[in-house]
């Protein structure tokens, strides 16, 4: 559809608007932080070019990339119910302009934001996540790591499967160590170890007090070791075990699905914080249409108390949405509710109430 005046408007209005939005509340983010974190920038061997390079560029990507669907909503009301104040809404319909067709350059404008946050989601914030967080966990939130630490079983090979009782991360030694190897439906070895260390890569591991079992059909071979030490390769890193907090955060879309494929081909089931994630990343960008949609059917009417009643309301919309997309993603990541219900529910509750709110602004 050709772009018209009119359009033009509309889409440098609200890009200008959405920009400023973004442009305020980055500042207010980036403040409050600083104020957060000033303590251990003094306290910490921590450079100026750090603090500006490599975590405040960062940080402001990120908590950008996590607020702009609301940034969108505000911004439509804020510039529309100026236009609606100053009766151009009603001028522009009164022309024979239909409520669908002034919704063309929001709709345009909202597409370009949301094709932006598509390719920062996917791609940029990852990278540079994984910057801002490695910066936080070395001079601001320190031994911020889970681990793998008891009952540990995963696949560490096609036939091949290993249960460790306990894991220490600090010396990278394992106890409680049995590894089993599988031909069909049938156990062919199994190895058990009262201690395994890494010894270091490709694969290196040194174990203690061990008792090798070799099944051959009827026939059995020991190797008893109870004294004594054996190196051996096994694929298994000392890095399989840690789960450090935001790690999904610093991973590229690639590397998410690259790691859904590991879990599951050790084992472990699909990873749902890693599936959320990849999930999460693509339904933000359409919540700014659909949110858009509400802005423009919320303010394009002139009521009394103007921007500020809009602006209310909007804002109200907002945290409503914010308030149920966080419950909708914690419920499917605690409960066996499917992982892309959870992330898009709150996509489609609004987009209804969206549809809802445009039907009634036409009448």
């Amino acid at each position: 559809m050709f772009l018209g005046i009119l359009d033009r408007y509309i889409i440098k209005k609200y890009l200008k608007s959405f920009f400023f939005t973004v442009l305020l509340f980055t500042l207010i983010a980036v403040a409050i932080d600083f104020a957060d974190k000033v303590d251990s920038y003094i306290s910490e061997p921590v450079t100026v070019r750090e603090i500006i390079f490599d975590y405040t560029f960062k940080f402001i990507l990120h908590i950008n990339s996590l607020l702009w669907p609301l940034f969108a909503l505000i911004s439509v009301i804020f510039f529309t119910s100026r236009m609606a104040f100053d009766s151009e809404i009603i001028s522009i319909l009164n022309a024979g302009i239909s409520y669908r067709r002034l919704l063309f350059p929001y709709l345009v404008s909202a597409s370009i934001i949301a094709g932006l946050l598509m390719l920062a989601n996917h791609t940029i914030v990852p990278k540079g996540n994984k910057t801002r967080i490695n910066f936080e966990q070395t001079y601001v939130w320190k031994d911020q790591d889970k681990g793998k630490k008891e009952n540990i079983h995963m696949f560490v090979g096609p036939h091949t499967k290993i249960f460790i009782e306990r894991f220490n991360q600090r010396d990278s030694v394992a106890t409680g160590v049995r590894l089993e190897e599988y031909e069909g439906n049938h156990i062919t070895y199994i190895l058990k170890a009262r201690r395994m260390k890494w010894k270091g890569l490709p694969g290196n591991w040194q174990l203690e007090g061990y008792v090798g079992r070799t099944i051959d059909g009827e026939k059995e071979y020991l190797n008893v070791g109870l004294r004594k030490k054996m190196d051996t390769l096994i694929h298994l890193t000392p890095k399989d075990f840690v789960q450090y907090l935001n790690e999904k955060e610093q991973m590229s879309t690639t590397e998410l699905n690259a790691a859904i494929a590991k879990q599951i081909k050790r084992g472990l089931g699909t990873p749902k914080k890693f599936k959320i994630e990849v999930l999460r990343r693509t339904s933000e960008p359409f919540s700014i249409i659909i949110l858009t949609l509400i802005g423009v059917a919320v303010s394009a009417r002139k009521v009394r108390g103007g921007m500020g009643l809009h602006l209310a309301v909007g804002i109200g919309l907002g945290a409503l949405f914010i308030f149920v997309s966080k419950f909708s993603t914690t419920f499917a990541f605690n409960s066996s509710f499917p992982a892309i219900y959870g992330v898009w529910l709150p996509n489609i509750i609004f987009l209804a109430i969206a549809i809802i709110l445009s039907i009634k602004a036409q009448m």
